[in-house]
């Protein structure tokens, strides 16, 4: 009977040790789950993230925050001595967007996005955007209390990479299509404007990562922070990401 016991105990105890590490967020104090972000080599990335490297991230799924359809989307993230590697992976059924350029605003159509924050309270931070046409968005941001927000487009040779690969039908405005994927590449120098560029091993950041739709007419948004309201802009509710 006391071995029953003994045996009883010592589970419980292993159950608690391999829970979820709580930790408090970096912006207000909330209980937030540390994302690891493993170290990895440089890769070349294809859009499909076939690589064998991202074997080592594990996928994030990002909550739905609005009525609509619930398309599933999830990410991951790697980081290297030259850059950090994002991958996204999310269910659709059409192309929803216009025939945008670069840097004009795509976030009225269907996106995926990046955010970092590396050094709350100091309110500076990096959004990108891309669409399922290749297009995309590049913002450092500036969003002081009392102040009037500033943002800043890099030149055209911000060294960012992507690649986006469209699943059961054409790169094109309403096209229908089963789903598609972005593989984007950051490297240090892009993100130059932040502090704390480049992350060293043990640091830690806030970050979230996004999705935006209008395939049922209006924007449904998911996000990685399940706490964000009305706008992905809204830092205090960013995650901690940790640079193993």
């Amino acid at each position: 009977m006391n071995s029953i016991k003994t045996i009883t105990v010592a589970l419980a105890v292993v159950t608690v040790l391999f829970q979820p590490c709580p930790v408090k967020g970096q912006v207000s104090g909330q209980e937030d789950v540390l994302l690891l972000v493993r170290s990895c080599s440089d890769f070349d990335i294809t859009g499909r993230g076939d690589q064998a490297e991202w074997n080592k991230a594990e996928w994030q799924r990002l909550t739905k925050l609005d009525a609509g359809k619930d398309y599933e989307t999830k990410f991951k993230i790697l980081y290297s001595s030259t850059g950090i590697y994002v991958l996204f992976s999310g269910v659709d059924e059409k192309i929803t967007t216009k025939d945008y350029k670069d840097f004009e605003n795509i976030f009225k159509g269907d996106v995926v996005e990046v955010f970092f924050y590396p050094n709350p309270p100091q309110r500076i931070y990096f959004e990108y955007e891309v669409n399922q046409l290749d297009k995309e968005l590049i913002l450092t941001l500036s969003n002081v209390e009392g102040q009037t927000p500033v943002s800043w487009i890099p030149w055209y040779r911000s060294g960012i990479k992507k690649m986006v690969n469209v699943i059961g039908g054409k790169k094109a405005v309403n096209s229908k299509i089963e789903s598609w994927t972005a593989e984007i590449f950051f490297p240090y120098g892009a993100l130059g404007l932040l502090p704390k560029i480049p992350p060293g091993s043990g640091s830690l950041w806030s970050a979230n990562f996004c999705r935006l739709d209008y395939d049922s007419g209006d924007m449904v948004k998911w996000s990685w922070s399940p706490t964000i309201e009305k706008s992905f802009h809204e830092l205090e509710k960013f995650r901690s990401i940790k640079f193993e």
